[in-house]
């Protein structure tokens, strides 16, 4: 396992080159300057870039280069953005900072921001259609099949069966008081690890893995993306502000169910825990520095609001 120190300089070096990839990418694609800098702004505003990330080690763990691999993670990230964006708006959760800023709609206008979320997840897709351009390797494409597979998996966690029905959930949980575990941890599956589960996934099928592997790597982004949000869940109660990017609070004061509110914030380290220790299980068949890395980063994750 990979100590604190080397997880960080291993997310950080590999988001570096996912940073550079999408300071770029939306040049010379003829988008008006305005809704090109309102996209920009929150594509390039930070963040550990963790569901790119796992794209690309998942699909190096099974041999495939970041290069071939990086528009495809690029627009995970793209997709990521658009629903932190739209997550942000009045009529969602009304948050004016994200990630230690004004919020899209804060520093454009609410219709700007909703553009700018609509161009990023509308982009997103030909970024990823476009991996698959070639036949194979000798002209440096990835097969269109494993592409298609790939892409579908992200469009599904994106939508109304993932990220959409989440959000969904989530404002008609808002305010309840009566919301049950089951069902907190059933939207959050959807809204929050729908797209880290879809983010492992994918870089596995990109490079061509065996149902095994498929279900290995798809239960490990399900639990990772279990313990995220727990965590999350527990910073916002006990974090810091500068870290997290929006007040300390903010569930709470907007009537959220969260796991600490139902289990307590020990509890809900504990059950954090245990389902970074089943993800870490699931890497068993694997070895080699990128799964040390997923293993270590399933640990890293919880070690977060320890």
């Amino acid at each position: 396992m990979l100590t604190p120190s080397e997880i960080k300089a291993r997310l950080r070096d590999a988001a570096a080159g996912v940073e550079g990839y999408l300071a770029a990418c939306l040049a010379d694609r003829g988008i008006p300057a305005r809704l090109r800098a309102a996209m920009e702004y929150s594509l390039n505003a930070g963040g550990k870039r963790v569901r790119p990330v796992l794209c690309l080690t998942t699909a190096a763990l099974f041999g495939l280069p970041a290069q071939k691999v990086m528009p495809f993670a690029a627009a995970i990230e793209m997709i990521h953005t658009y629903s932190l964006i739209h997550d942000d708006l009045p009529a969602m959760d009304d948050d004016d900072l994200r990630r230690g800023k004004p919020s899209n709609h804060k520093m454009f206008d609410e219709a700007t921001a909703i553009l700018a979320g609509d161009g990023l997840l509308t982009d997103a897709f030909d970024f990823m259609a476009g991996v698959g351009a070639g036949v194979g390797a000798g002209d440096g494409g990835i097969p269109p099949a494993n592409v298609l597979v790939a892409l579908r998996v992200v469009a599904r966690a994106a939508g109304a069966p993932g990220m959409v029905g989440g959000q969904a959930l989530d404002m008609e949980y808002t305010g309840r008081a009566d919301v049950t575990l089951e069902e907190m941890a059933a939207m959050h599956a959807m809204k929050t690890g729908a797209l880290l589960r879809a983010s492992c996934l994918s870089g596995a099928l990109l490079a061509g893995v065996d149902t095994d592997a498929q279900a290995r790597i798809g239960d490990y982004g399900a639990h990772i993306g279990a313990a995220f949000q727990i965590v999350d869940d527990i910073l916002d109660e006990v974090g810091d502000e500068a870290e997290i990017g929006k007040p300390v609070g903010s569930d709470a004061e907007q009537g959220k169910t969260t796991y600490p509110s139902l289990l307590g914030v020990e509890r809900s380290r504990a059950l954090a825990r245990e389902r970074a220790d089943a993800a870490i299980e699931r890497l068993s068949p694997y070895s080699g520095p990128d799964a040390d890395f997923l293993r270590s980063l399933a640990s890293y994750i919880v070690d977060r609001a320890s």
